[in-house]
């Protein structure tokens, strides 16, 4: 069976539906924005994602929306590492207690950029599952969603 069968969608459209969360990963990294910009930057794409799993009728909206998070999860990461020196202005996160000092600059950024990237991706994905999640409910609520 070909991805494109199992998750309802080619790739390409999977990380197209992904990308759409990178505009909030830039504004989040480089500055604040107005609670009603930071209100649609996070909430339309999930949106869009959901309505576009939801009308295609994908055989499984869980399976297609948790690919679509890993994606955004991946996109994530990768974003946030090309502007962490914008993000942070040459004040990067410390570890701080009993560890504050205890490591080289280097290998402290080193651990904070791998943490930052595995959080990312954990976040990714978690979005996915829950917008699948939903997406699996409604698909079974609705008739027309069903595949």
């Amino acid at each position: 069976m070909r991805k494109k069968d199992s998750l309802g969608m080619p790739w390409i459209a999977i990380i197209g539906l992904a990308a759409l969360g990178v505009p909030r990963v830039v504004a989040h990294d480089l500055g604040p924005v107005g609670p009603a910009v930071n209100a649609v930057l996070v909430f339309l794409p999930v949106v869009v994602w959901l309505g576009v799993v939801l009308w295609r009728r994908v055989p499984n909206p869980f399976l297609t929306l948790l690919a679509v998070g890993g994606v955004y999860g991946v996109l994530l990461a990768v974003t946030h590492q090309l502007l962490w020196s914008a993000a942070y202005g040459g004040e990067p996160p410390r570890l701080g207690g009993n560890l504050a000092g205890a490591l080289s600059p280097g290998a402290e950024e080193v651990l904070m950029r791998t943490f930052a990237f595995g959080s990312s991706l954990l976040t990714g994905v978690v979005v996915g599952a829950v917008v699948g999640a939903v997406g699996w409910a409604l698909a079974r609520a609705v008739p027309a969603f069903r595949p």
